[in-house]
């Protein structure tokens, strides 16, 4: 199926906005932000210090008046400068989920009715860190929802196979000292084609790889639909 078309049926699953965090923070209470390399005021802050940009994200909800800070399909990041897990043969640095920016132990709940497909702590420095993948099936079709960056708990009395239900409670967002050294934040990506992997999945790529990852991993957004 070309990646427009399941595109098309991506967007068509929800009518309306899909939690993904705790249910009880409302949709007004979500504001974009943008962590590319193109935001100066970003590019002042210490990356190697998650408390550094947990300070800078929680100024911007202060500013905002609001509760989550979300957004980075795509986008060109300097921060995974940081580790050698991210330029080995070729540089990576564009994000292929989206992340959602909230406190510690905020609530992670499923985004559609699915199965645990597997799960794994990926503890490379930059890593996802506790990471779960739902398996999905609608109209035939199977994808793929990936939760990383969660607390080490989240993965407790787990097994494959097991059912789950849109808006179950699935986990909660790990500090820096588990999810691969950064401020508190799910990386949610929506995934085609798992490719054997198993708890994991590439969550950035190189700029030649691009056009296959955008096709096989499209924007959450197409389904989350956040304001």
């Amino acid at each position: 199926m070309r990646a427009t078309v399941f595109n098309t049926f991506l967007y068509a699953l929800q009518q309306e906005p899909v939690p993904v965090l705790d249910a009880a923070i409302p949709f007004s209470d979500y504001a974009p932000v943008n962590l590319s390399s193109a935001n100066k005021a970003f590019a002042t802050i210490d990356y190697n210090k998650p408390e550094s940009v947990e300070k800078f994200l929680e100024s911007l909800r202060n500013t905002q008046a609001c509760k989550v800070l979300y957004g980075g399909y795509l986008e060109k990041r300097n921060i995974y400068k940081r580790s050698t897990y991210f330029n080995e043969a070729e540089i990576r640095n564009i994000h292929l989920g989206i992340d959602l920016w909230a406190p510690e132990n905020t609530e992670v709940l499923a985004v559609l009715d699915g199965e645990i497909h597997s799960f794994n702590n990926n503890t490379h420095f930059g890593d996802y860190g506790p990471t779960l993948v739902l398996k999905h099936n609608f109209q035939k079709l199977t994808f793929y929802s990936l939760y990383g960056h969660l607390s080490l708990d989240s993965l407790q009395n787990y097994y494959i196979g097991k059912k789950i239900k849109q808006g179950e409670s699935i986990g909660r967002l790990g500090n820096a000292s588990v999810n691969g050294n950064y401020a508190p934040h799910l990386h949610l990506q929506i995934i085609r084609n798992m490719q054997n992997y198993l708890g994991d999945y590439p969550g950035v790529c190189s700029k030649t790889m691009l056009s296959f990852f955008k096709a096989n991993c499209p924007n959450p957004n197409l389904l989350l639909k956040l304001p």
